[in-house]
């Protein structure tokens, strides 16, 4: 694995021409990172991975120093995994003008997270485009936990770009809970938590999938969830999971969650 902390260089040694796929991360890399890289060897000569601690999508400083990092950890399982190219830029690299660093969303789209983590998108947005821009890869891998991110994503590049958008399922552990990054700053109680809440919600799902009168379960299920210690929920929303609308029906819905166990912020959708 050649490792990258310039994307000059990488330009000058690597052919984008070429079937490349282009994994963007921000690190402490966990199985449902390594399920887009496999993803990406499957469907493309080589592999990229980018790790990069975006600044402009945390609206919380505490959270952007609080974000969890092992990059000793992240490149061994790189190299575990045979991926070619390795880039960790730099933030001057990335955003060359303070105008570079958000990229404005419609009000129809500032909903759910885009509501009540204002900023964060914008800055997601600026920098899948400044990479995208920067390196022109072909291909592009990114995991559907973070539902509402991809269909903004998907958006930007199907209005900018020539690129393939490989979306990939959430991997989940042997209790349902999602994995992400952030996991690792709960401890077991917390996850059991976590557990029962992902339980609750797929048993919501089955039903709504054979009558989705059922859809008024979730005021109940809502206070259930709140009456947890130590949890607290964002938003639980049913949307339609084509344009994320309100307007859905059974073959077409989302739920979609955001909740807090302890002071950790974490999202899901089933």
């Amino acid at each position: 694995m050649i490792i990258f902390k310039s994307i000059n260089r990488l330009n000058k040694e690597v052919n984008f021409k070429a079937n490349i796929g282009f994994v963007p991360t921000m690190g402490s890399l966990h199985d449902g990172h390594t399920s887009l890289i496999k993803s990406s060897k499957k469907n493309c000569k080589k592999t990229l991975v980018s790790i990069f601690i975006n600044p402009s999508q945390f609206n919380k400083k505490s959270d952007l120093q609080n974000y969890p990092r092992n990059l000793k950890k992240d490149i061994k399982i790189l190299k575990k995994h045979k991926v070619d190219y390795l880039l960790i830029p730099k933030t001057k690299e990335i955003y060359k003008k303070n105008k570079d660093k958000k990229i404005k969303l419609s009000k129809k789209d500032k909903i759910m997270c885009a509501k009540y983590r204002p900023g964060h998108f914008e800055g997601v947005l600026a920098v899948i485009n400044q990479f995208l821009k920067k390196i022109k890869p072909k291909n592009i891998f990114l995991g559907d936990k973070d539902y509402q991110q991809l269909f903004l994503i998907k958006k930007l590049i199907k209005e900018n770009f020539k690129i393939r958008v490989f979306s990939c399922k959430a991997i989940r552990d042997n209790n349902k809970v999602a994995l992400s990054s952030r996991n690792n700053l709960l401890n077991k109680n917390d996850l059991k938590k976590s557990s029962y809440i992902a339980n609750l919600l797929f048993n919501l799902r089955n039903k709504l999938k054979n009558n989705i009168s059922f859809k008024y379960e979730i005021k109940n299920i809502i206070k259930e969830i709140n009456n947890l210690k130590n949890i607290k929920i964002e938003y639980l929303e049913i949307r339609n999971k084509k344009n994320l609308s309100k307007k859905y029906n059974k073959n077409n819905f989302k739920i979609f969650l955001a909740y807090y166990n302890k002071n950790i912020r974490l999202i899901d959708n089933y």
